[in-house]
């Protein structure tokens, strides 16, 4: 099993037991044009009291370890937790929405969505909204300047404004978020935009940086 089909597994099991939770992040924007390969999945839930257990039964001993004290308390706590593979050595890290104040609002107005997985597969399930994944890619580049949020944010961009996503991004929403969080981000926010609608213009293919 890859890190990939193990995430997947875990999504599968939230809503089959229709746990709240959102895909953010790369993963989560992969049915918004993200293309990039990643292995980490970065996952939110609001888990209820009576979801510890059913997700727990779904990861049983000896191969898995899914304990649903310590998803209680990692809850109530506002702390991550894990679901861990221990045949395959792999691990899924689950944020507490607690934790993440900032992504309540995105996280009631998450959509479900169809993905394939990198063998093929295709699957459902709940994730932000483009312009949610841009302000989360916003925040993390503040955070540490890495070049992988510029580029998604440009590829979510391509791809929402050219028509190809039947949801759109709220500009003015995303660059008021910029402004917040700091010059040199909505510096960096306003070039990404500037760049994704020239290549629009000139009918080009998104191109890598």
């Amino acid at each position: 099993m890859t890190a990939v089909s193990f995430y997947v597994q875990i999504v599968q099991a939230l809503d089959e037991i229709d746990a709240p939770y959102m895909i953010v992040g790369a993963f989560g924007g992969y049915p918004f044009g993200i293309t990039r390969v990643t292995f980490d999945i970065d996952i939110l839930v609001d888990l209820r009291e009576q979801d510890f257990e059913a997700l727990s039964q779904r990861f049983p001993l000896p191969r898995y370890y899914a304990d649903p004290e310590m998803m209680r308390n990692s809850i109530q706590m506002g702390i991550m937790f894990n679901i861990i593979d221990t045949n395959e050595g792999i691990k899924a890290d689950l944020v507490p929405l607690k934790r993440e104040p900032d992504y309540e609002v995105a996280f009631k107005r998450r959509v479900h969505r169809n993905f394939v997985d990198p063998a093929g597969n295709t699957f459902t399930a709940w994730v932000a909204q483009p312009t949610d994944i841009i302000i989360g890619k916003l925040q993390a580049w503040n955070e540490g300047r890495s070049d992988k949020h510029p580029k998604d944010i440009f590829a979510i961009l391509f791809f929402c404004l050219s028509g190809y996503s039947d949801y759109e991004v709220n500009l003015d929403e995303v660059t008021k978020e910029a402004a917040q969080i700091g010059r040199e981000t909505l510096d960096m926010w306003n070039k990404t935009l500037a760049r994704a609608r020239g290549e629009i213009e000139k009918g080009d293919s998104p191109r890598k940086w």
